[in-house]
């Protein structure tokens, strides 16, 4: 994790909800297929924390072996390209022109500024949403609360109902909301084709003096 995180985790990692979490995941990897490993579950906050300018908030992590690394959406280059992250190239190709990423990793868009993030950041094998209601949410939430109230001219971009239900957490003020379905097959077609994130986004960070990210 990265150290512009520090403080703030530690505060969280002590709160008694977190350690209840702690001892449910301490018994679900000793005892079932837990993904992503265990080493990669807070990898979005290797994103310096200074340097963020864009928030996309998912859901939980992809629950098929070999996906899950960690950044919302993103799966190793070796992986094939799950359906959502199929759609998500799909609508960046129809909003702003080609996708940047030959592959399925998302570790670029983290490296400009994106933090990929998941309302529940672990998940049982073949089972979607199996670690819901487990003590993450809370997590998540103080993190979107931390977000909101230190950086500035935050993008937010939320897919899926899970992700939208933080939309009260954030000033719209002072960020931009970006609100849809989620990119999965079985929603894509609800609100997110055409939905247009990506240039909303970027013209966003652009009357704001920041570097557009290139997706």
């Amino acid at each position: 994790m990265h150290e512009s995180w520090k403080k703030f985790l530690k505060a969280e990692f002590d709160k008694p909800y977190f350690k209840e979490l702690a001892e449910f995941l301490h018994d679900e990897y000793a005892h079932k297929t837990i993904f992503p490993r265990k080493e990669l579950v807070f990898r979005a906050f290797t994103t310096d924390l200074n340097n963020v300018k864009v928030v996309i908030l998912g859901q939980d992590p992809y629950h098929t072996p070999g996906a899950a690394e960690g950044l919302a959406f993103s799966v190793p280059n070796s992986q094939p390209l799950p359906p959502s992250l199929i759609n998500i190239y799909k609508e960046i190709d129809s909003d702003i022109g080609q996708h940047a990423n030959p592959r399925g990793s998302l570790a670029n868009w983290q490296k400009q500024g994106v933090l990929l993030l998941n309302t529940v950041l672990t998940v049982e094998a073949h089972k979607p949403k199996s670690h819901a209601g487990k003590g993450w949410e809370t997590f998540t939430t103080a993190t979107i609360e931390h977000l909101n109230s230190v950086r500035p001219h935050l993008v937010f971009i939320l897919w899926g109902r899970d992700a939208r239900n933080k939309k009260v957490l954030i000033d719209a003020s002072k960020h931009l909301i970006i609100e849809s379905a989620h990119p999965s097959p079985l929603s894509a077609y609800n609100g997110f084709f055409g939905s247009k994130p990506f240039s909303k986004c970027n013209e966003f960070l652009k009357q704001n003096g920041m570097e557009p990210i290139v997706w």
